[in-house]
This record gives C-alpha cells, structure tokens and sequence, in this order.
C-alpha cells in the first residue's frame, strides 16, 4: 500500500514537470538539435493577428501563439523582418525563412509550402458602404467592384468563383477599408474579427456587413518550406499541446472576448434590434409631424412677407430634411457598429465583457442625445419667432453652416471667413439665419449642377458690409439684373431674403465677380 502511494506521487511529480513539454521522436528531436534556429517570415500589417512593431518585433493572435507552441518544442525562433505582404510571400518562396505564420492553405500555396493542423478559425464577410443594399446572391450582381488583400487565399478564390466582380488588388487591409470608405471600390472582403477591430480603430462608421460568403472561412495554419515536413510533422505535436484555456487567453488578450455561451447574449441582441426599430419608428414620426406643423404655419400667417417667408423654407425643406436624415443615418451607423459588435460575439458564443458592454452603451445613448438636439436645433429653426434682440453674425451664419455640413462636405466646398469687425444686427435672427440659407443654398445648387472640382464660398464680414462670393462660374447678366430689381420670377428665396434685408433698413446686391457670384449687404 505504502510502495502505491509513493509510485502514485512520483507519477504526479513527473506529470507536474513535463506537463508543458511534449514528447518528440529521436528523430525529430535530432532534427531540432541539428538545425538549432527556425527562421520564420510573417505579415507585417495585419491587426490584430499580428505586426511588426517599429523595434521589428512580431505582435499579435499570431505571436503569441508561435511563441507559445515554440516553447512547448524547446523551440528557437528568429523574425525575418519584411515591410511588405508581397516581401513576406517573396522571401517564403525562396526558403530565406522556413516558417510562413497564420495562413490559409491553397493550392497556388501548396507549390511551395506544407501546413500544419489548423490553429485559428475566422469567417470572412463582405463589408459595403451604409447606403448599399443586402447581397442575397453575389454571382448576380453587375458592375461591381471589389477591394482584395494581394497574394491571398481570397483573391485566388474569388476569381474563380465569382468571375462577374472587378477585382482591385490592394497592399494593405486600411487600404481596402479606404477604398470602399471612399467609393473607389463597392465591397471588400475581410475576416469578421478584421472588420471589427478596424471600424472600432479607425472610428469608420459609414460601413456595414452586407453578406458573408458561403465556405469563405480563413482557417489559419503554419506554413511550412516544403523540403523540410518533419518540421510541420514538430509543430503539429506543439499545436496539439495547446489548451483551450491557453488559446482563449491569448485571444482576450488582444480582442478583449471570451469564450462563453451566455443567453444574456441573445437578451442584448434583442434589445439591439428594439432599439433601431424604435429610432426607426421616431424618424417616422417625426418627419409626420414636422411636416404637420409646417403646413399649420403656412396656414395661419396671412400676411404677404410671411406667408412668402414660410413658402421659402417650405421650398428647402425636403433639402434639409434630406441633410438631418444623412446626419440620422450616420448616428444610426454607429449604434449599427455597436449592435454588430454584439451580434458578432453571440455568433461565436463568446460572452461580451462588461467594459465593452459599458462602452457601447455609452456611446448608443450620446448618440441619441445628438439626434435629439439635432431634431431640436431643427425645429427651432424652422419655427417662427418675434423676438428682436442684438446677435452677432458670424454666429448666426455659422449656425446655418452647421445645418448644411453634410452637403456641404458632400460637394467637397471650402468656406472661408474673412472678418474686419465683430459686426452685431439688432432683429429677428431667425429671420437672418433665412437669408443665409437662401444665399448658400443657392450657392451649393449651382456647384452641384455645374460640377465645379474645386468649389469654395468666402464669406466676408466687416462693419458695413456681409459679403458671400463663391467661384461657381457666376449667373447670366439677364438673370442678375432681373434679380436685382425683384422681376426674377423664380427667385423666390432670393426675393424674399431681399424684403427681410430691406425690413432692417439695408440693401442686397448681386453682381459677378472674378469667375463667380457675389452677394453683398450693405448697411446705410
């Protein structure tokens, strides 16, 4: 009894010390000994399943998994640096490293390479901008362009499979991100954990998940030089060591998961959904009672100069409910990236952490508040005010500028300020802002229509004198001089900016000048 209780400590002792170590054949291990130093190449720009930081030191899921199978095999490694995804692919093609890290097996790959058992498995999906529709079938789709990762699995596949897109070839996983960002291409195609990681760093909230391919999975394996397979038989031993455990710490460790089924998940998914639904069923409503409103006002003033007040905000209207909706949707994306945040760790079974939790929510309700006051700033803008007191105008011009960003940067216009005195008007400013609008509204119109490449306004502003110039190509002579003595039938905005700038006491001129329009008010 005494000698099975001392044998059974001693088996635990030896379990205990080589528990991290795995056991390899004479010949392997000869092998190991003789060859001292595994050199391996890696992809120098590929967050967050690994980098090259700026000491040439290899970083991410990727990393730290080799180093971890490395240590199981008493393994001695050493970085081939590269700058490049096709410098990595160069090099691993001409065995200046024997190790090609995380990749998935090909049959272009295969020429070259032999893989080990897999490590690591990742979906791919296609990734569009907010405005493009749901893919329901990828082989139907025309004229159609795709961003792809050069000398990959993907690229390989995709044109064969899909022979109806315009593949682009690109360097860098940001550079297809840029490209889709910024129309150059339709789609890309990337790892879901890519997609997350890079619309959270990057902060790009105008993308969403459009579809996920059928058997467009990354499964992700240690390439190895082909002339050296007792070198893949090795790693498989280490790859089959790793626990569970240990794979799941290396991965919080770098997208802050873990593993877990919780039906809390499914709870927050459905509360996800509720809540675009109910933003949803707000903009509705909102656009039915601002238009409700509108035509009560309308209605109730009599009056010749108001009633041709109401009928030219009436008249930009769907113009600026067009620019408030862009800024909802913009908004509605970033709650979208945090419900896909969400919706992809229930897709993995992994549990979301508190401080994501925390974080995400933070952010979906400041960006409800924004919505709000957007809509609020709106509405006060649009309603009819009798309140005369001083207000300064860069101020009010500014505030009207801020209604109009989006077209604004849609259309690509630089505004300029040029200002010699911090001139005040004593009034309605709600009417001031009107004439703003009109005069920049019109301005935006005629760039849009004539395409202009380089459009900009310059505003100036002095103690007698609000200038608006822009560089449009300018108005025919007819039209300015109709305009000028209010005979200008279809300027109704134009027209009634002239009556409430006439109401203070002041003068509106138009003229051309230097390749475009300018419009002046001039005190007296």
């Amino acid at each position: 009894m005494m000698k099975s209780f001392w044998a059974l400590c001693l088996w635990g002792f030896i379990a205990t010390v080589f528990a991290s170590s795995v056991a390899l054949s004479p010949e392997q291990e000869a092998y190991l000994k003789e060859k001292k130093v595994v050199t391996m190449c890696v992809d120098p720009d590929w967050a967050p399943f690994e980098t090259i930081n700026a000491d040439k030191e290899h970083e991410g899921i990727a990393a730290d998994l080799i180093r971890l199978i490395a240590s199981k095999l008493d393994l001695t490694l050493r970085l081939v640096p590269t700058k490049t995804w096709e410098e990595t692919v160069l090099k691993s093609k001409r065995q200046e490293c024997d190790l090609l890290s995380l990749v998935n097996q090909t049959p272009k790959r295969e020429e070259w390479l032999v893989f080990t058992e897999p490590i690591i498995k990742d979906p791919n999906v296609l990734v569009a901008r907010s405005d493009y529709p749901p893919i329901d079938d990828i082989r139907s789709l025309r004229n159609t362009s795709i961003a792809l990762l050069k000398e990959t699995f993907v690229i390989e596949r995709f044109q064969n499979d899909f022979p109806n897109l315009k593949i682009i070839p690109v360097d860098t996983e940001e550079e297809a991100f840029w490209m889709v960002e910024n129309k150059k291409a339709d789609l890309t195609l990337r790892s879901l954990m890519v997609t997350a990681y890079t619309i959270k760093k990057e902060s790009i909230f105008n993308l969403k998940v459009v579809a996920q391919p059928k058997d467009y999975v990354n499964i992700l394996r240690i390439g190895v030089r082909k002339d050296e397979p007792i070198l893949r038989d090795i790693l498989n031993r280490g790859i089959q060591a790793i626990t569970p455990s240990e794979k799941e710490h290396i991965v919080n460790k770098h997208i802050y998961i873990k593993v877990e089924s919780n039906e809390r998940n499914h709870h927050l998914l459905i509360y996800g959904i509720l809540t675009l639904l109910l933003i949803s069923s707000l903009i509705l409503i909102w656009n039915y009672q601002l238009r409700k409103r509108v035509a009560q006002e309308v209605k109730k003033n009599l009056e010749h100069s108001q009633m041709l007040f109401q009928q030219s905000k009436q008249a930009a209207l769907g113009a600026l409910i067009a620019t408030i909706s862009h800024q909802w949707r913009e908004s509605l994306t970033k709650i979208s990236y945090a419900n896909l945040t969400f919706r992809a760790h229930i897709l993995q079974n992994k549990k979301i952490p508190d401080e994501l939790l925390d974080k995400n929510t933070r952010e979906i309700e400041q960006t409800l508040d924004f919505m709000s006051e957007t809509m609020q700033n709106f509405l006060e803008y649009y309603k009819p005010s009798t309140n005369v007191y001083e207000f300064e105008v860069e101020d009010s011009i500014r505030a009207v500028i801020r209604i109009l960003d989006t077209r604004i940067k849609n259309l690509n216009v630089a505004i300029a300020f040029h200002q010699t005195s911090n001139t005040h008007f004593i009034g309605i400013r709600n009417e001031w802002m009107q004439v703003w609008m009109n005069l920049l509204s019109n301005m935006l119109n005629i760039a849009q229509k004539r395409a202009i490449k380089y459009p900009y306004i310059e505003i100036t502003i002095s103690e007698n004198a609000i200038s608006f110039h822009d560089n449009c190509g300018g108005i025919e002579p007819e039209i300015v001089e109709k305009l000028n003595n209010g005979s200008y039938k279809n300027g109704l905005g134009i027209n009634m900016s002239r009556e409430i700038v006439q109401k203070y006491g002041k003068s509106l001129f138009i003229h051309n000048l230097d390749q475009g329009a300018q419009f002046m008010i001039v005190s007296p």
